[in-house]
Parts: C-alpha cells; structure tokens; sequence
C-alpha cells in the first residue's frame, strides 16, 4: 500500500493511520454541533415574534410581486417574440 504526502494541512491519506482518526472526528462533529446549539441558545440575540411575523409577510408580499412582475416580463417577451417569428413566415 502507498501512502500519500500532500502539502495541504488537514488532508489524510488512506493510511491505517488516517482511519483511526475517524472516531475522532466524529467526536469532534457532534461537540460542535453541541457547542453550536449552546451559542444560539445563550449568545444570540433574536427578534420578537411578532417583528419576526411582520418581517415574513413582508418578505412574502415582495416575493410574490417580484413574481407577477417576473411573469409579466416574461409574457412580453415571449408575445413579441412569436409577433416577430410569426410576421415572417
């Protein structure tokens, strides 16, 4: 079995070294999500519920516009372009 240097840090090889190792990484996935969950909980700061509420039907109104405006776009575009093919044939 060939063992692969590389000059990056953090890349393993596919050593039997390098597979005893994957315990510890996943130790170490599960304390940063713990770690993770720990922070949000105690460290941010989070809107009220009802700025929260407001802020969504906001972002939900604008997206719905944005779409109608996208669509009616488009339906321009798209009846100019068969007038266009369709006037010369």
């Amino acid at each position: 079995m060939v063992e692969h240097w590389s000059p990056k840090p953090g890349v393993v090889s596919s050593s039997l070294s390098a597979r005893a190792t994957n315990k510890d990484n996943r130790m170490s996935v599960i304390n940063y999500i713990k770690e993770s969950f720990e922070e949000l909980n105690t460290n941010m700061t989070w809107l009220p519920k009802a700025e929260a509420q407001k802020s969504t039907v906001v972002v939900a109104i604008f997206t719905i516009l944005f779409a109608l405006a996208t669509f009616a776009v488009d339906s321009v575009f798209q009846n100019g372009l068969d007038w266009f093919f369709n006037m010369f044939n």
